[in-house]
């Protein structure tokens, strides 16, 4: 007996190794995946300002800074529709959004939430403004010469491609713009809004004039083609806000590392991606131009529900 041990001993004994390796080796993943599954993960929602793959472009590199430097994974959520984000705000658990200026302020008096921070563009604003646009050759230069026409809105939870064209309506005279245009309807984002007049589908249209002017530097024939009609006060670009039950210590981090980011390579690499130089906070008053533009058309933001036609 002992010489049949003796003689099966050194391979036993590899057996053994192995087994433990294993047993290592299986602790040590199941470890891994238990830190990996309890990582806390913030959502951050993005409007459709524009097409999906340029909000992610634009976007990505940002989420990946902001989930190094907060040690938080940050997932990004892109919304099909603007009002969307509103309504699926909690059902998707997000942590925070960067919100146009209107789904701003209809946040801020729908879901109490906490604006933190906006980017400032590369030329220097941090505020943009809505644009009322026909062709050139149209002829069209004021709300009579709209009787009759196709008009492309965006959204109508948009500063610049809803609240613009219904006040500029009021001030024309036009009390109902559905019998007033042949046709309306909505785009979805800004730049088919643009390029819908461009190509003749639409005879006028409404977007933001940080989108138009993005097109135009690829695209000089907008400038040569478009003529704009009306523009509205200027209101914050889009920014991030944060729900208002997010843990104060990380709300407080993620402003600080946005406010921070020009000062080193990688949080420059990220801005350049979005097109911005540096953030800057942000606080509910920015948003009073919006409010008060709401409250000129007789809006009631809290209680604002919406569908686009």
């Amino acid at each position: 007996m002992l010489k049949i041990f003796l003689k099966y001993a050194p391979t036993l004994f590899i057996i053994s190794l192995f087994l433990i390796h294993v047993g290592s080796c299986s602790n040590n993943q199941e470890k891994k995946s238990t830190d990996l599954s309890s990582k806390k993960v913030l959502n951050i929602g993005l409007i459709p300002e524009h097409d999906l793959f340029t909000q992610k472009k634009r976007f990505a590199p940002l989420a990946e800074y902001l989930t190094d430097k907060l040690g938080v994974t940050v997932r990004l959520r892109i919304l099909s529709r603007y009002g969307n984000i509103i309504n699926n705000f909690n059902s998707m658990n997000l942590g925070g959004a960067f919100f146009g200026s209107f789904t701003g302020a209809l946040a801020i008096k729908k879901l109490d939430v906490e604006p933190i921070a906006r980017p400032v563009y590369i030329n220097g604003a941090s505020t943009y403004y809505g644009i009322i646009f026909a062709r050139k050759d149209s002829g069209i230069k004021n709300g009579a010469h709209m009787r009759g026409k196709r008009f492309a809105f965006v959204d109508k939870a948009t500063t610049a491609g809803w609240l613009l064209p219904m006040y500029y309506f009021k001030k024309q005279g036009i009390k109902n713009y559905r019998t007033w245009f042949i046709e309306t309807y909505f785009t979805g984002t800004h730049e088919d809004a643009i390029y819908d007049v461009m190509n003749g589908k639409a005879d006028i249209g409404a977007a933001k004039n940080t989108v138009f002017d993005r097109l135009v530097k690829t695209d000089n024939s907008l400038l040569e083609k478009l003529t704009i009609l009306a523009t509205s006060p200027k209101v914050p670009a889009n920014g991030l806000v944060a729900r208002s039950d997010l843990d104060q210590t990380l709300k407080e981090k993620i402003k600080s590392v946005l406010l921070q980011m020009d000062k080193n390579n990688d949080g420059r690499k990220a801005l350049t991606a979005l097109g911005a130089a540096k953030f800057i906070e942000t606080n509910v008053e920015d948003f009073n131009p919006v409010f008060e533009y709401a409250e000129s058309i007789g809006l009631d933001l809290s209680t604002y529900d919406y569908i686009n036609e």
